[in-house]
């Protein structure tokens, strides 16, 4: 991902200085934008993310202390300096105690403008590079690699707009974490965090999970439903796999995200939104859309804030954080509160590639915490683990009184091989259904049908 440019916000009433102000900045190598009063300048804070803030003392209506005070109201975490031609020492003092990162006087000399602001936005960045890449909320660590520092930091501007985020990257990468991530972080975290997992759900039952309906707007309607976008509002509606819905849907979604409004099933006027989107995909939305399966328009509307997130394997030192933040969270879920990884465990979980990212550690980590007999978890339960999720094929011949001849079906091998797998996750859950169905990777329900199916009833 390229970087942009660092973008200074100049909040000066007089236009001519302003301008002048913003032109020393451009020349300067920054992407400069001027406004002329404070209200002005918040609405445009709202709207997208900037660097730094550069804003006159003296202006009409809000001034630049009150502007300084909403802005850090905001959450938005940029530096702040104040520029006045009526300076004092009083004032000076109380413009820092607010939290301005420097005070400047007119007749202001270029140097000195870039000066401070090249120091304020040096101070800035240190302090978000020691601060830990961990969200507000209690939703686990990012990580402490570079990538995911960059990652971070590209969350962390997005978390101060309200502009549409679109999270990319593999399957299991912790897309839904990332989303979670930016809503704690926003001036929108008091509010609901809705997902709606749009991959998993048919198109009829998705509508009308988005939109909700009124009573009798179809057979077995029969009272009003709330959809998730008006659960959402004033917070933030989370689309998990957007490249996955239909082209109906589509067209639906792209008038709720370029009009803000919505009509539930049923209702005869339009409803307003006051939600704010992020969506997600593990799919290739570029080629979709040059194939015509995901339309142009819509695909413009969600790339506004598009971020990356690395797969696991380019980010190994993340691997022990994470390991160990699983861990804690699944030994208290399963009452081994004191269980803890050697060295020598840990240097394997990094060892191994991760083809399914964040995801998969987790679920390895959920079959060490179950299965490892002594609260130390060293190297070999985790080669033990890593080793079962190669493929089974190996055992087939071990298998071969039970299977059916050569020539039967897929299917026929397919069972074969299924009943293997059930029967050997009871075997090592010693007939516990709830944590076979967990190690299987599959609901409880799921597990009692094919139990009945395959005659294990």
């Amino acid at each position: 991902m390229v970087k942009s440019e660092r973008r200074v916000l100049v909040v000066e009433d007089d236009e001519g200085l302003g301008l002048v102000l913003a032109g020393i900045l451009t020349q300067a190598g920054f992407q400069a934008e001027h406004v002329l009063t404070a209200e002005a300048g918040l609405s445009v804070l709202e709207r997208e993310p900037f660097d730094a803030v550069l804003t006159d003392l003296r202006l009409p209506g809000l001034d630049g202390l009150g502007l300084l005070k909403r802005v850090q109201a905001m959450g938005v975490g940029v530096p702040v300096l104040m520029l006045t031609a009526h300076g004092s020492i009083g004032t000076a003092v109380e413009a820092m105690r607010s939290g301005a990162s420097d005070f400047l006087q007119k007749p202001f000399d270029r140097e000195e403008i870039l000066y401070a602001l090249e120091k304020a936005l040096r101070g800035h960045e240190r302090a978000a590079e020691a601060a830990p890449a961990r969200p507000r909320a209690d939703g686990g660590p990012l990580g402490e690699s570079a990538s995911m520092k960059l990652c971070a930091k590209d969350m962390a501007k997005a978390a101060r707009v309200i502009a549409t985020v679109l999270l990319r990257g593999e399957s299991g990468t912790g897309k839904e974490v990332a989303a979670r991530w930016i809503h704690a972080s926003s001036d929108r975290a008091a509010r609901a965090f809705i997902p709606v997992h749009c991959g998993a759900l048919p198109e009829a039952l998705l509508e009308s999970e988005l939109f909700g309906y009124q009573k009798g707007a179809f057979t077995g309607a029969a009272q009003n439903k709330p959809g998730r976008v008006e659960l959402a509002e004033g917070g933030t509606l989370f689309l998990d796999e957007i490249g996955d819905i239909s082209p109906s849907i589509q067209v639906k979604l792209l008038r709720l995200l370029q009009e803000k409004e919505y009509q539930p099933l049923g209702a005869q006027k339009c409803r307003s939104a006051n939600v704010r989107f992020i969506a997600a995909t593990h799919r290739d939305l570029e080629a979709m859309v040059a194939r015509g399966e995901f339309r142009e328009d819509l695909y413009y509307r969600l790339n506004v804030l598009p971020i990356w997130l690395p797969p696991l394997r380019e980010r190994g030192e993340d691997v022990s954080i994470l390991a160990r933040h699983f861990l804690g969270k699944l030994g208290r879920d399963q009452g081994r509160r004191e269980q803890r990884f050697s060295e020598g465990a840990l240097f394997a979980l990094r060892a191994h590639g991760w083809p399914g990212n964040v995801r998969e550690l987790e679920n390895v980590v959920e079959r060490l915490v179950v299965f490892s007999e002594t609260e130390l978890i060293d190297e070999s339960d985790v080669q033990r683990e890593l080793e079962r999720l190669k493929p089974r094929s190996s055992m087939a011949p071990e298998r071969a009184d039970a299977a059916t001849p050569a020539s039967a079906s897929l299917g026929a091998h397919r069972a074969v091989a299924e009943k293997a797998a059930i029967e050997d996750a009871l075997q090592r859950c010693q007939g516990n259904r709830t944590q076979a169905a967990r190690l299987l990777g599959v609901s409880r329900r799921t597990l009692y049908t094919r139990l009945s199916e395959l005659g294990l009833a």
